[in-house]
């Protein structure tokens, strides 16, 4: 089944005094039909996650203009954009004073497909309709509790120590990427791409609803709303990629 794509992209600084997340979405120079949505949440000090974050932005970026089907996977050019970035957010702790680091989540649309794959607690969600068809694993400690049944999803959204990373680009280890993806997507199906600071107020299905239910824009524009509002004064930085399949816009015709 054919469909366009409706996308959209959201930040907001929440109560913090630096916005160190970074999103973006990219279309291909060359290639019709392909998208690049890109999300990633810096950590590392003052301006050190910002910088981590921009780093896997520009990758993206560089990676994906320079993308050829014909030579490389899907999964190659987006582990690429991971363990690049990681490099160069390592290389800049010999130029600076800072720590940098920074979660990543990457997500492709081409030839009717869609791929991911994320290091970090950054999360991707896949949607048929409202209902979750898949969501990224978090690489947290909170995470990893809650796949060994220590904890149910309100006990990881409420641990104190939720914000415990166990890999990230820019760390001593080599990131853990991970990869998924959905082989027939169809007119119907959403991909949100966000950070804890929005995720961590909401359950699955009102994040499936409200994206189902709502243009691209609105929606976002309501997550962030909401988010804010749960926040109560205490909120870290939200960012958001929606990409919504639609149907495509019907031919035009020609006149008589």
């Amino acid at each position: 089944m054919s469909f366009a794509a409706e996308t959209c992209i959201a930040q907001h600084v929440g109560d913090r005094a630096e916005q160190q997340d970074r999103v973006a979405l990219f279309g291909h120079p060359r290639r019709r039909g392909m998208l690049l949505a890109v999300l990633a949440d810096g950590m590392g000090g003052h301006s050190g996650g910002a910088l981590a974050a921009e780093q896997v932005v520009l990758r993206a970026k560089q990676n994906f203009e320079a993308y050829a089907p014909i030579d490389e996977t899907p999964e190659q050019l987006l582990g690429s954009v991971i363990d690049e970035a990681h490099v160069v957010i390592r290389l800049t702790r010999f130029t600076s004073e800072q720590d940098p680091h920074s979660t990543a989540v990457v997500f492709l649309l081409s030839a009717g497909r869609a791929y991911w794959a994320h290091c970090g607690d950054s999360r991707l969600y896949h949607f048929r309709g409202p209902e979750r068809v898949a969501r990224s694993a978090d690489h947290s400690l909170v995470g990893e509790l809650g796949r060994k049944g220590y904890l149910d999803e309100a006990g990881m959204l409420r641990h104190p120590q939720r914000n415990v990373l166990l890999s990230c680009l820019g760390a001593d280890h080599p990131p853990r990427i991970e990869y998924g993806k959905a082989e027939a997507p169809l007119a119907g199906d959403s991909f949100l791409l966000c950070s804890d600071g929005l995720w961590g107020y909401f359950t699955d299905a009102e994040l499936g609803a409200t994206v189902h239910q709502l243009p691209a824009r609105a929606a976002a524009e309501r997550l962030v709303d909401t988010a804010r509002r749960r926040a109560r004064g205490t909120g870290d930085n939200i960012s958001l990629a929606i990409v919504k399949l639609v149907p495509p816009p019907p031919a035009a015709r020609s006149p008589r």
